[in-house]
């Protein structure tokens, strides 16, 4: 099961994009993260760095 981003609670501060070792997190045209769940590998990595606890398992 991948993450998911709620886009509710991004900030587009993009600091899972840069820890994602998938690089499967872009960003979306309003400026926050959206998590590709065909490269994501559920490790949990932007979840754990996200500061507003926008991302959680799907």
């Amino acid at each position: 099961m991948a993450y998911k981003i709620d886009p509710n609670k991004c900030i587009g501060c993009h600091t899972c994009m840069g820890a994602c070792p998938a690089m499967a997190i872009s960003i979306a045209p309003d400026g926050k993260c959206v998590i590709d769940p065909n490269k994501c590998m559920s490790c949990g990595t932007c979840a754990a760095v996200c500061p507003v606890g926008a991302i959680a398992h799907e």
